[in-house]
């Protein structure tokens, strides 16, 4: 999941145009710019290797596991689903493919993303150079007209046939559990996986929104790469649940899903904001209430004081922040639109020091978000075991 613009007001101001208009307003919150003076021309806290393909712009790599992909990679769904109306095939094919001419090589999708029409369009834009990046999917949910879960050993095998169709592959280079089904054994998910991996259909394991209880038992039965969950300046929950220590303990990477606050921390958005309900599900998910909007304000307004001393964007400076984080945590923002997926790459070029990250934690530290971040409906199916 990525995060792109809603069908609403801001839908007529481009993410730049808003910061400006927002700054003119003068929405002067007690956020101390002092912290940031100078800052801008610091070395960066995060070394990482160099892309060796000189055929690519110029994006650091990172190790999931040993699943090396971009610094940065693309969340998909947001073309297809989930944030208003699907975007024309032909743009989100053109958006891909620029993707990966600005050196994104990990591309992130579902079946449940349409149903099925994301990784339509996935393994349609990536057929050119599929050999040169490296597709994520995930399985886990009854696409029956429900939002039920079914992981299943044969439900997976079934799916995962499917899913290869449609990404027009041979094999799905890292296959999340979209969900943590309690009515199946994590171990016998883990070890269909693992029968997957041996046949050559699936490369690497992932989980998603799962426990650290879970990844636990998981990680015993068939290592796991990666685990996916929502985590962004606002959404600190793998810092409270265990999750990032038991990865940083055991060797796997993190994928933060909606790392740009399903678009709320790129600063376009207000309490004016609307949501369509029948083709936008963030109409549902409190934090995107418009008092909830309102009062998480000052957050964004953080963002803002760092991007303008570094000079870059507050969609930038949440990016870089993740980034900062720890070298194996690889967000996936997500967008239909070029002129973003640019300014989100852009995300490479702004130096967070050790001591910018503090005092972001410092302010941060004396604010209280407002709202879940799901509908409850979405909330029940978090593993919290």
């Amino acid at each position: 999941m990525g995060s792109d613009k809603p069908v609403g007001v801001c839908t007529l101001l481009g993410r730049r145009d808003f910061i400006t208009k927002a700054a003119l307003a003068g929405a002067a919150l007690a956020v101390g710019h002092s912290a940031w003076a100078g800052s801008a021309v610091q070395p960066t806290v995060i070394t990482e290797a160099k892309n060796p393909n000189p055929g690519t712009a110029n994006m650091n790599k990172r190790h999931l596991g040993n699943l090396q992909v971009s610094a940065i990679g693309a969340g998909c769904m947001s073309i297809s689903a989930n944030y208003g109306p699907p975007a024309d095939i032909e743009q989100g094919i053109h958006t891909l493919r620029t993707a990966f001419e600005q050196g994104v090589t990990f591309f992130d999708t579902a079946e449940v993303y349409g149903p099925y029409t994301n990784e339509e369009l996935l393994g349609k834009a990536l057929k050119p150079f599929r050999d040169q990046v490296k597709i994520a999917s995930k399985f886990g949910f009854a696409i029956d007209g429900t939002i039920g879960l079914d992981s299943r050993p044969q439900h997976i095998r079934k799916v995962v046939e499917q899913s290869l169709k449609r990404l027009q592959t041979d094999r799905i280079d890292l296959y999340y559990q979209h969900r943590v089904d309690p009515n199946v054994p994590i171990e016998d998910v883990a070890g269909t996986i693992k029968d997957l991996i041996a046949e050559g259909k699936v490369v690497h394991f992932g989980l998603s929104e799962a426990s650290a209880k879970t990844l636990r038992r998981a990680h015993a039965v068939q290592p796991v790469t990666a685990i996916q969950s929502e985590y962004s300046f606002f959404c600190r929950d793998p810092e409270r649940n265990g999750v990032l220590a038991a990865c940083e303990e055991l060797g796997i990477g993190f994928v933060p899903w909606a790392p740009l606050g399903e678009g709320f921390l790129t600063g376009t958005m207000d309490a004016n904001t609307r949501f369509d309900p029948a083709t936008d599900f963030r109409g549902s998910f409190p934090r995107m209430f418009p008092e909830n909007m309102t009062a998480n304000m000052p957050v964004v307004e953080i963002l803002r004081q760092v991007a303008a001393a570094k000079g870059g964007t507050p969609a930038q400076v949440v990016l870089a922040w993740l980034l900062a984080q720890k070298p194996w945590i690889v967000p996936i923002p997500g967008t239909r639109r070029v002129d973003h997926l640019t300014e989100n790459l852009g995300a490479r070029g702004v130096q967070l020091t050790a001591a910018d990250v503090a005092a972001m934690e410092e302010q941060f530290a004396q604010l209280t978000v407002h709202g879940e971040r799901m509908s409850e409906m979405h909330m029940q199916q978090i593993d919290r075991s």
